[in-house]
């Protein structure tokens, strides 16, 4: 059973940087498609940036130029680097792999950007 463990949130100004983590068990993250995905309140979750098994990324378009996804699967963590929060960043992040199975969402972990 795979099981995502996400970490690294917080109360952040706007123009700020944190960096997410994401544990994951087994041999997933060397294998398999990764993303992140967030969800803020009264919206629908969203892609926010993927990484596929050869390092090829993909970000939302909020993302580009901001957010770097990356992994490191001797760690078996993928990572969401986000620089120049804005406060639409507000949201509670979850990692999952791309495309999504349903049954691995984990807790997520909630970032807030506010002054």
């Amino acid at each position: 059973q795979v099981q995502f463990v996400e970490s690294g949130g917080d109360l952040v100004q706007p123009g700020g940087s944190l960096r997410l983590s994401c544990a994951a068990s087994g041999r997933i993250v060397s294998t398999a498609g990764l993303a992140w995905y967030r969800q803020a309140p009264g919206k629908q979750r969203e892609l926010v940036a993927s990484i596929t098994s050869l390092f090829g990324t993909n970000y939302a378009d909020s993302a580009k130029g901001r957010f770097t996804i990356s992994r490191d699967s001797a760690k078996s963590t993928v990572y969401l680097q986000m620089n120049s929060l804005r406060y639409d960043d507000t949201a509670v992040y979850y990692c999952n792999t791309w495309p999504i199975r349903p049954e691995y969402w984990g807790q997520g972990t909630q970032v807030t950007v506010s002054s």
